[in-house]
């Protein structure tokens, strides 16, 4: 009830109940309940709007449309109809309409701040810069208030950065938006610290570094309070861009006094030391060095003032800092790159790195913060430094095993930081086997006996003795990966399943079993732990290719199309929610992250993965469709798709993957260089085009599939319809290309027998490519495609006069059937199978078959098209031959018919095939696996994993084995 003296417009009493029924998802009723009220009154605008709402939500977009645009052209200015249509339009994906809508309300009540703000908004949404500036002006004339004018200053910058033309931001968007500011500045009307960051970030813009410094050191800098050192920062990043070192390094030291500890100076300190040294520049005679006081210009001083910060350290007995350490070997590895003899007055790198460990070893940081200075020791020196720093660790009586264990989680993590240096040495990659073995016997007897430490830790809490489980794991990889030996993968899975019960909430754990289980092709698994990772927003971008590179490939296409859907979710919601970020970053004035914001939408739109998965999405849709024959077209119409439009921003693609997630303490030599992320990226585009250009191909069949008759061609030229054999000879042309480039990379990689060019185990995943090739199904969907045009031939001459062209089709069939046997006969093997108790695996076996399949697919999706144009001709002839009493039929379609026969044939194999593994697989008793040289702990887990393997190995042919059934039903279908 309203209290007692409010007047409540009795619109809202009535619209409650409908509001009620939306908010609960209870659609239908909202509708009913909505009708109802129009009955009673009929010019309830907002009720028609709330109806709306509720058919949209419910899948009647159009009738939804129709009924807002109604209320629309009527120009509505009361709140309630406003803000229903501004939500409908939202969840319609059409924020332009919201434009419209409040520039009529705006023409109606001129004088309102609230529709004008709205307005503003609106624009915002759609990036409609130059109106949001004239806007901002119309709402400050109404209501002076600085907020309203800065989004003017604001709009005027966005126009700038989103100008093609550089120039014209330089000469006039930046400069008036400048003036604008400055006008504020004279009349001292400035308020608030986002102004001050406003005009700071204008004379960036303009290269004005001289007066954003006089500004950043004046009175309006000390507005600037929001961030800790938000004014030295500045300072400090326009003296290196006006190259005014001696101000950049006295001010870097007289931070670094009052905090040794703030390692972002330090480099500053560094880099302008040597550019000084590089001009040999020397302090005046008199006065001070510079406006920020005493300036360090040898490397002597600064040597000095490092040490000065570490003996001041030492004499402390509260917690010490890691700054002035590390500061001292981030300068010896400056000297050394500069072939400086000063580097000696630092002392020798061994000794310094003992000491860091003396002081900082028990901390997890210690071996991420000397990992990046081993390079200073020589190699003779690798054991030495080891063995000094396993002297400083205190450890306990030795145990039954023969190894003695920390007492305390302290000395375990100076255990395992010294176990961690030792593998960024490559200690542990120069072991032979039975000394790789031995290690991982002492990584697991310390990470069971460090499970102690954490037994009353929360579920959410990792153990302390992680780290040594997921090294065994990497340990057992590199045995896997050098012998070949698939026991040392299986035990790696059943230690990381192990690992995963007493840390369930190990990232690090789930990411590498999700690793391993694609290797071995088995991708159920995968699903609930990459779920259970949690990803958020920006990580679906990040590490989501880890799940949809083998999602299809793998067979197990439910789960593929659900892990395209996640994917997509998140792209397709960047756009909505980064209008929203731009939109609260204006009303609360934080004017520099409105750029950040874009250039987040930009990168996200142009994202590999992004177009990966809308690509792969689309192809598997079509793949999966019930009935080829008849659905192609309505697939097709319902995904937008069209053949002449490529809208993969391929000039400006963006590689977002994060290809360092997994954590690895492996060598220099070992790691990911920048070569392989560039050959990553390379085939990953190149596979990107190729199925980008099948897509468009398949899109390009479904409209021919409906062209105008041959007589009315002329017509259809006339009206600019006319002819597409331009449009798919440049789309076959393109594709063939593609695929030469195809084979051109996988020959160079063949060549590149350097270990070097292959990628690390837990670098990027290899892309489809190779396989695509070597199975020849790329090749063959190619021949199908392109067996497309000889058919539009066909249908342009006829049957009568063809007998060349005929021949010419037919043996493109049997060349297409000889192709999809070569590669069915590819997919035969076994799967899984037990040998002298061992278990195998040969997971390319099975992505074969899913090349199979998908191949099988176009070629079924051409002779569908084939099928569409011998009908009406063979009919044609059949009339004519009446006539004559000929009784020939013609060579292409005998040729067709056997092209039919010959597919159910092939596909009658391979469902005989996948029956043979379906039953081979079911036979094999895993529990009977006697695993030797297993402890009794990893035996369960190990045979979990196994069970794991063989269930996802069964599931995916279930589904293959469905999708082709669907396939032969097809071809029944395909009779001429």
């Amino acid at each position: 009830m309203a209290a007692r003296g409010h007047v409540q417009d009795p619109n809202d009493r009535r619209l409650r109940p409908i509001y009620d029924y939306l908010d609960n998802g209870n659609n239908k009723m909202a509708i009913q309940q909505a009708d109802k009220l129009l009955k009673k009154h009929k010019d309830l605008h907002c009720a028609k709007v709330l109806k709306a709402i509720g058919l949209q939500r419910t899948g009647k977009q159009d009738e939804a449309f129709t009924l807002a645009q109604e209320v629309a052209t009527l120009e509505p200015t009361d709140d309630n109809s406003l803000q229903a249509l501004t939500i409908l339009y939202r969840e319609m994906h059409r924020p332009e309409l919201v434009t419209k809508l409040y520039e009529a309300a705006v023409k109606k009540v001129p004088l309102s701040e609230e529709y004008h703000s709205h307005l503003f908004m609106a624009y915002a949404r759609v990036g409609e810069y130059k109106k949001m500036q004239q806007a901002g002006m119309a709402l400050y004339k109404i209501v002076p208030k600085n907020p309203y004018y800065f989004w003017s200053v604001m709009s005027l910058v966005m126009q700038a950065i989103s100008a093609q033309d550089e120039k014209l931001a330089q000469t006039m968007f930046l400069p008036l938006a400048e003036r604008m500011v400055e006008k504020m500045v004279k009349e001292e009307k400035i308020e608030a610290e986002a102004e001050v960051q406003l005009y700071f970030m204008i004379l960036e813009r303009l290269g004005k570094c001289v007066e954003a410094l006089e500004v950043i050191r004046g009175p309006l800098g000390e507005k600037l309070t929001s961030e800790l050192q938000s004014r030295e920062n500045k300072c400090m990043m326009l003296y290196q861009r006006l190259q005014r070192w001696p101000e950049c390094n006295a001010l870097a030291h007289k931070l670094l006094l009052k905090n040794p500890d703030d390692w972002q100076f330090y480099p500053s300190y560094f880099d302008s030391l040597f550019h000084l040294m590089d001009q040999s520049w020397s302090p005046p005679e008199e006065g001070d060095h510079c406006s920020e006081g005493a300036v360090h210009h040898t490397v002597a001083e600064v040597v000095r003032f490092v040490e000065e910060r570490i003996k001041g350290e030492d004499g402390k007995e509260s917690r010490s800092l890691r700054g002035p350490y590390l500061a001292r070997l981030e300068l010896m590895h400056r000297l050394r790159e500069r072939g400086c003899p000063e580097e000696s007055l630092l002392g020798e790198p061994l000794e310094l790195m003992v000491q860091f460990f003396g002081k900082f070893g028990d901390k997890p940081c210690c071996i991420t913060d000397l990992k990046i200075y081993l390079h200073l020791l020589s190699p003779e020196q690798h054991v030495q430094f080891i063995n000094r720093l396993s002297e400083a660790v205190p450890l306990g009586e030795q145990g039954e095993e023969g190894f003695a264990f920390p007492d305390d989680t302290k000395a375990l993590q100076r255990h395992l930081c010294v176990c961690q240096l030792s593998r960024a040495l490559g200690l542990h990659h120069s072991l032979d086997v039975d000394g790789k073995l031995r290690l991982i016997a002492e990584l697991k007897a310390h990470y069971r006996h460090g499970l102690k430490f954490g037994k009353n830790a929360l579920k959410t809490e990792l153990q302390f003795s992680d780290m040594y489980c997921l090294m065994a794991a990497h340990v057992y990889i590199d045995l896997w990966t050098e012998t070949g030996d698939e026991n040392m993968v299986w035990q790696s899975l059943g230690l990381l399943q192990e690992g995963l019960s007493h840390s369930p909430s190990n990232a690090q754990f789930k990411l590498l079993l999700l690793l391993l289980y694609c290797h071995l092709g088995a991708f159920e698994p995968v699903v609930d732990l990459y779920s259970s990772l949690d990803a958020k927003h920006v990580q679906h971008d990040t590490i989501g290719f880890l799940l949809t590179r083998y999602a299809e490939s793998l067979g197990q296409f439910a789960a593929a199309s659900q892990s395209c859907n996640f994917s997509l979710r998140f792209f397709h919601s960047n756009q909505k929610d980064t209008s929203e970020y731009i939109i609260q970053a204006y009303k609360y004035g934080a004017f520099e992250k409105i750029p950040e914001f874009i250039a987040l939408r930009n990168r996200l739109n142009q994202s590999l993965h992004f177009a990966q998965v809308r690509t792969e999405r689309m192809l598997l849709d079509l793949f999966l469709e019930a009935d080829i024959v008849l659905s192609l077209e309505e697939s097709v119409k319902a995904m937008s798709l069209s053949a002449e439009e490529d809208d993969i921003p391929w000039d400006n693609m963006r590689d977002n993957r994060d290809l360092t997630v997994f954590t690895s303490w492996d060598p220099k030599e070992r790691q990911l260089t920048d070569e392989h992320r560039r050959r990553s990226l390379e085939e990953e585009s190149v596979w990107l085009r190729i199925r980008s250009l099948t897509l468009r191909l398949l899109a390009f069949l479904a409209g021919l599939g409906h062209t105008p008759s041959q007589q009315n061609s002329e017509i259809a030229n006339e009206n600019g319809v006319g002819d597409k054999t331009s449009v798919l000879s440049s789309l076959l042309s393109q594709l063939n290309q593609t695929l030469q480039t195809a084979a051109q990379m996988a020959e160079k990689r063949i060549q590149s027998v350097l270990v070097v060019l292959q990628y690390p185990f837990l670098g990027p995943p290899s892309t489809r490519l190779a396989p695509a090739l070597s199975s020849g199904s790329c090749q063959c969907q190619a021949a199908a495609l392109q067996l497309s045009v000889h058919l539009q031939e066909l249908e342009t001459v006829g049957l009568d006069e063809s007998s060349e062209l005929q021949t010419q089709i037919c043996n493109g069939f049997k060349s297409l059937v000889v192709q999809l046997q070569e590669i069915l006969n590819k997919c035969k093997g076994d799967l899984l199978e037990m040998k002298e108790n061992k278990l195998k695996t040969q997971p390319s076996l099975l992505e074969n078959l899913i090349f199979f399949v998908e191949t099988v697919c176009i070629v079924l999706w051409m002779a569908s098209y084939c099928a569409k144009i011998l009908r009406p001709l063979k009919t044609s002839l059949q009339k004519k031959k009446k006539k004559k009493k000929d009784a020939n039929t013609p060579v292409v379609v005998c040729g067709f018919q056997e092209l039919t026969g010959s597919l159910q044939d092939l596909l009658t194999q391979a469902l005989e095939h996948i029956k043979g593994q379906e039953t081979g697989m079911t036979a094999l008793k895993l529990a009977s696996l006697t695993l030797e040289g297993y402890a009794q702990e990893e035996v369960s887990y190990t045979k979990a994993a196994m069970d794991k393997v063989q269930s996802s190995y069964l599931r995916s042919l279930q589904e293959v084995g469905d999708l082709l059934k669907k396939r032969a039903e097809t071809i029944k279908n395909l009779k001429i």
